[in-house]
C-alpha cells in the first residue's frame, strides 16, 4: 500500500467518525413578524428546543444540561417573554402565550419533569420551579 493511500484512508475515517453524532441534539426556531429574539444553550445529548414566534417582539431562551430533555414554546402578540431550564434527564417544558406583555419562567432540576402553560390576553405572569423527579406542573391563565 502506497503512502497516498494510507493518508486518504485515514483522512476519511476521520472525517466520517466527525461528521455523524450519535445522538445529536436540535434546535428548531420559526419566527414572523418583526424583532423576534430566540436563543439557548444544549448540553449533553437528544436535547431538542423549539420556537415558534409570531407578531413583534417576542423573546425566547431555553437552556438543557442533560439528556432526552424537551422544551417548546409558542408565542403568538406582542412582547411576550418565555425562559425555559432544564438540569437532568427526559424533562419536558412547554409554554403558550397568546396576547401582549406575558412572562413566563419554567425551570427544572431533575428527572422526569413535566411543566406546561397557556397564558391569554395582556400581562400575565408565571414562574414554575420544579425540583427532584417526576413532578408534573400545569397553568393555565387569562388576564385582562
Amino acid at each position: 500500500m502506497n503512502t497516498r493511500t494510507l493518508i486518504a484512508g485515514a483522512v476519511v475515517a476521520a472525517f466520517s467518525l466527525v461528521s455523524i453524532p450519535a445522538m445529536a441534539n436540535d434546535v428548531f426556531i420559526n419566527q414572523w413578524g418583526f424583532g423576534h429574539a430566540a436563543g439557548g444553550v444544549q448540553t449533553g445529548w437528544n436535547n431538542t428546543i423549539g420556537v415558534h414566534q409570531n407578531g413583534w417582539w417576542n423573546a425566547s431562551t431555553s437552556e438543557q444540561y442533560g439528556n432526552n430533555n424537551t422544551a417548546a414554546v409558542g408565542q403568538d402578540g406582542w412582547n411576550n417573554d418565555a425562559q425555559t431550564w432544564q438540569n437532568g434527564n427526559n424533562n419536558a417544558a412547554g409554554v403558550g402565550q397568546f396576547g401582549s406583555n406575558h412572562t413566563t419562567i419554567l425551570t427544572q432540576d431533575g428527572n422526569g419533569n413535566i411543566a406546561a402553560g397557556v397564558q391569554v390576553g395582556n400581562g400575565c405572569g408565571a414562574t414554575v420551579n420544579q425540583a427532584g423527579s417526576g413532578n408534573v406542573a400545569a397553568f393555565v391563565q387569562t388576564c385582562p
